[in-house]
């Protein structure tokens, strides 16, 4: 599809139309790059998603503890299946 780029304000941009977006499956806020003289319209990357739940997970597991040089945690793989 061709368009036109458009002034808007003290920007510019371009109309893409509503089947694309729907198509896309990209709403709200977007990652805009630009690669070999393109521009890249991507969902925005969330590093951090999921880590408040995952957290919360933790905390009701009891997995949340301090660890500190005078403690150690061993897991099964430590005392049960280690040899030398």
């Amino acid at each position: 599809m061709r368009t036109k780029i458009i002034k808007i304000g003290n920007s510019q941009g371009i109309r893409i139309p509503k089947v694309m977006i729907e198509e896309s499956g990209i709403s709200g806020e977007v990652e805009i790059t630009v690669k070999k003289g393109s521009l890249i319209i991507s969902p925005p990357d969330h590093p951090r998603e999921g880590w408040g739940e995952a957290f919360k997970q933790f905390s009701q597991d009891g997995a949340d503890v301090m660890i500190d040089g005078d403690q150690t945690l061993e897991s099964k793989f430590d005392t049960a299946e280690w040899e030398w």
